[in-house]
Parts: structure tokens; sequence; C-alpha cells
């Protein structure tokens, strides 16, 4: 098994590294996503619009639903798979960006995961508001060679044109709503519906030639609409739709607890994580209630809850009542990388630095960051930190014991601190000072959407879950871009999960 990040700095993708084969599987040309452009922050408004106007998601993924059971699917939304004892399965969130770092995940993607028996894609398919012409080079092309079926739960943009793309894709090309009548003049709701964003006319026009990249028996998935179950061998695997603000609507609520009961041990899938960044997001239900409530509930059996949206990797082991719950967010499948650096020293739900996993380390995302800021402010080797000199300022920062050592002849300077602190490295708790939150927030609402990068390291990753009886192994792969890890993916976390 070759190195990780946690070994060497090689094993992180940095050096002298040869890039990867992955260009190969690309379309020749390719669309460069910038979240700082005004057009495309236009496009993506619904989620403002929803906070501001109140959020309709929950009325129309009950119309998805409702229109789905007419046309046939099983009232309870469970798949029944026909899978042994003993399969694996792979996860991969928030993919759809179609340009280079999605597509360096596919051939270690390949390589470790081609004989498992299906995938799950945690959250935003489609960037940047699921439009279905984007499925071509988005979703069709890069996963063509997996020969399996790929299930997929929304995230928030692929509600930007109401789930239209998504649907159509993953539901048995589910035709459009019916319009619903305007809403009453003078009300939030009827200004709301002005500013919409709605998909063109003639989108999803290019839908069936891609549909042909992807149009093997063995790949055809099928799934009941926007959240559904999957029983494979002696798990259950619950996706569940948070929309466009990370909250669960009281009909999919209801189901949840229905689905969720049993002995049979249970994996939930979300678009939301429930623990992220040092944090605890419970996830509301609307009517009473959260989805963390159901998760803890020992009646229901779950052993871990695996959330997209946030692009990188991270695990926090919850102990709840004697028993250890594995809360992972899983979004490094393609998108722009989120940081690491700006997660506090860990302390939630017993949660401690000790027992927390993140990806990329720490070190490797503030050198990344400062690397990609370095360039675009023009100011080279004085904002570029060496990963050795990005790692010893996070050790003195925050406090902890790096998950890779910074190397000998590594120093903190004054210029180190300073750029770090501009680019809203966490600070340990007793050091904290108010001025240094606004900071904070500023770089991880506003600047790190427009973190886009085209040249390796990429630091994506992606999940395999191996199940048996008795236990399910979790490992984390990670995807740099270079070559090496191509050829062979290196493990950057592992954990058993005991069922029995």
């Amino acid at each position: 098994m070759s190195n990780s990040s946690r070994d060497t700095p090689e094993g992180a993708g940095w050096g002298a590294a040869e890039r990867g084969a992955y260009r190969d599987l690309m379309p020749q040309r390719t669309e460069k996503l910038s979240w700082l452009s005004p057009r495309t922050l236009w496009a993506a408004r619904n989620g403002v619009l929803a906070s501001w106007f109140g959020d309709p998601t929950g009325r129309t993924r009950s119309r998805w639903v409702a229109q789905r059971a007419a046309a046939g699917a099983p009232a309870d939304k469970v798949i029944r798979r026909a899978d042994p004892d003993r399969f694996s399965f792979l996860v991969i969130g928030d993919t759809g960006e179609g340009d280079d770092p999605q597509y360096a995940v596919v051939p270690g993607l390949l390589r470790a995961g081609g004989d498992t028996r299906f995938a799950v894609l945690a959250s935003d398919v489609i960037y940047p508001v699921g439009s279905a012409d984007d499925y071509g080079t988005k979703f069709f092309r890069p996963y063509r060679d997996y020969r399996a079926p790929i299930y997929a739960i929304p995230g928030n943009h692929d509600w930007y044109e109401d789930l239209g793309g998504f649907m159509r894709v993953f539901c048995d090309d589910a035709p459009p709503l019916p319009p619903e009548p305007a809403p009453r003049p003078f009300t939030r709701a009827r200004l709301r519906s002005l500013l919409w964003h709605r998909p063109r006319p003639d989108d999803g026009r290019h839908l069936d030639e891609a549909r042909k990249l992807r149009s093997a028996p063995a790949q055809q998935a099928g799934q009941p609409g926007p959240y559904w179950a999957v029983d494979a061998g002696p798990v259950r695997i619950v996706g569940i739709d948070t929309g466009l603000l990370g909250t669960v609507d009281a009909e999919q609520g209801a189901w949840l607890r229905e689905v969720s009961a049993g002995d049979r041990p249970k994996i939930l899938v979300t678009g939301s994580p429930l623990y992220v960044d040092g944090e605890h997001h419970p996830c509301p239900i609307d009517g009473g209630g959260t989805v963390d409530d159901i998760v803890r509930d020992p009646a229901h059996h779950y052993v871990a809850a695996i959330g997209g949206d946030i692009h990188n990797y991270q695990r926090y082991p919850v102990d709840v009542d004697g028993r250890t719950v594995q809360y992972v967010v899983a979004g490094g499948g393609g998108a722009f990388t989120h940081a690491t650096h700006t997660i506090p020293r860990v302390s939630v739900a017993g949660v401690t630095e000790d027992d927390f996993r993140s990806y990329p380390l720490r070190g490797d995302s503030l050198a990344f960051y400062s690397a990609l800021y370095g360039r675009r402010l023009r100011l080279g080797r004085l904002f570029s930190l060496t990963e050795a000199e990005a790692t010893a300022v996070i050790a003195e920062r925050l406090g902890i014991r790096t998950g890779r050592a910074p190397g000998t002849g590594a120093r903190v300077t004054r210029r180190t601190r300073l750029v770090a602190g501009l680019l809203g490295t966490a600070r340990r708790p007793e050091r904290r000072k108010r001025f240094r939150l606004p900071v904070r927030k500023l770089y991880t609402q506003v600047f790190s959407p427009g973190s886009a990068t085209y040249s390796p390291p990429f630091f994506k990753c992606f999940l395999r879950l191996d199940v048996t009886p008795e236990a399910i192994r979790l490992r984390c792969y990670a995807a740099t871009g270079n070559r090496a890890q191509e050829v062979d993916p290196p493990v950057e976390d592992e954990v058993t999960i005991p069922l029995v």
C-alpha cells in the first residue's frame, strides 16, 4: 500500500510528482466554473431566496414523491437488492463540477472500487444549478466505466432547478411537474416566485445522447424518489434529501422514522452532515425533532451517518449511550476543496483531537490555500507556505499533534503566522480573540468558494465500505491528481464498525 498524507509529504501529493492520466477521460473542452463569477452566483440564487422568503422545497418534494407513487414506485421507498452478506459499496460526495478535480478521482476509484456492488452519490451531483444537460460531462462521462448502479441523494445545488434534472436521471425519467398556480400578489411567496431560477425550456435536449455512456444493464439503478432506503446484505442504507437549507420536511421525517425502525444495522447518507467543522448540526425536522434524534435512538441501530455538502473528509466517533456512532463528512468527490485548517481544535460530544480525523490534514490545507492565493494575489513566495511551514504553524496555533510531523527545519516566523491568520486558520480556544472570528467567517463563507484549482494536488477522496454480518470496514481513499496516487490510491483513514 502506498504512503498516505499522514506518512510523507509525497504521499499527500507534494513535490515534483507526475500528473495522473485522468485528463484522458475528460472531454477536450471543460467548463472552468468560478464561484466568484456574478453569473454563477445569480444562477445559484434560489438558496438565498429560500432563506429570505420561505423555503418551498418541502412542498415541491412532496409533489415529486406523489408523482413517483402514482407511477408505481414502492410506497415504502425501499430498494431491495440481492446482495450477499459480504459485499462492498462506494460513497462519493459533491462530485459534479465536471473539471480536473472531479475526473482526478475516477482512476483511483475504479482501481480501488471497481469490484463494488454499487455506489452512492452523497449530495450535489451537478453544479452549479443541477441542469439536465450538465449530466453528460459531470455524471455519465466520468463514471461510464464504473460497471455497477449508482444511487444518489440531491444536494442544494441539485435543487436550484427544483430537482427536475435529478429526477429525470435517477428516477425513471420522471416528467416535469405541472406548474402551480401563481401565489397571491404582494406576498413573500409571490416575490420569491418572480425571482426564482428555473430551467431553460429546452434543458435536457442532450440527455438521451449522454445516457448512452452508462447504458449497460448492470449500470442501471432506478430509485423511487429523492429519498430512499436500500436493503443490501445485512444492512439498510437510508438516504435523505435535505433540500436547499439543510432541513427535512414533516412527510419525509415520518418516513424516516418508519424505515429506521427494526434491528437491522443502518447507515444514514445525508446531504448535510450532522457533525462538521467541530460542531453539531442535528438537522431539524418540520413539526419537531431532528434527524440526529433518530440516529441516536438505540432502537434504530444506526452505526454511521455520512453527509456531503462540505468538500473534504472528516470523522467523529461519537459515544451514544455506550455505543459508538461514526459521523462522517464525505464531500471530497470532485468539487473545490473546503479548507480544514479553519477547523478549531476539536472538542465536541466527547470527541477530541486524538479521535478526530480529517483529509486533507490541516497543514496540507493551509499550504494548498496559501499557494492558491499567492498566485491569485501575485505575491508568490511571500504568501505561499511550504507544507512543512504550514504544518508547523498549525501545531503552534492549535496546540495539537499534527497528523504528519512538520519535518526538520520547519520554522514558525512572523510571516507564517501572518499568512495563517489571513487565511482563517483556527486558534486554540484559550487564545481566541473576538476580533479574529469575523476574519475566519469571511474566509470560510466568501473566499473558500472561489478555491477551484486545476493543478495537483487536489486533495479529493472517496469512501469504500466493506460489509460483513459482523462489521463494516470503512476506508477513505485519497485522489490527488498525481500518477502515484492513481496507480495505488492511499488510505487516509480506516475504521472498523462492529455490527454485533
